[in-house]
C-alpha cells in the first residue's frame, strides 16, 4: 500500500513539474489514474465488496484518456507541437 502512495505522489510531482509539454502531462495523469485504480481495487478487495465499481472507474478513465489524445492530436494539427506555451486563448 505504501508503494501505491509513492506512485500517486510521484505522479502528482511529475504533473506539477512538467507543465510545458501536453504529452508528458497526459502521461502523468494516466499514471495517477493507474495508481488510483490499484488503490481502489485493493480497498474494495479488502472490504469484501463487489468489484463492479472498478469496471466503471476503468471505463471513465479510458474515456478520459481518449479525450486527452483527441486534444493532443488537435493541438498538433493546429500548432505543430505540443508546447502549452504556444497556445493563446485568442487563437481559439
Amino acid at each position: 500500500m505504501l508503494s501505491l502512495g509513492f506512485m500517486f505522489l510521484s505522479g502528482v510531482v511529475v504533473f506539477c513539474l512538467n507543465y510545458k509539454h501536453l504529452l508528458m502531462t497526459l502521461f502523468s495523469i494516466e499514471f495517477l489514474v493507474l495508481s488510483l485504480y490499484s488503490m481502489f481495487f485493493l480497498f474494495l478487495l479488502m472490504c469484501g465488496c463487489e468489484l463492479y465499481f472498478t469496471l466503471i472507474f476503468l471505463v471513465f478513465s479510458v474515456c478520459e484518456g481518449a479525450l486527452g489524445l483527441g486534444v493532443l492530436v488537435t493541438l498538433l494539427r493546429s500548432h505543430g507541437n505540443d508546447f502549452i506555451s504556444s497556445l493563446s486563448v485568442l487563437s481559439w
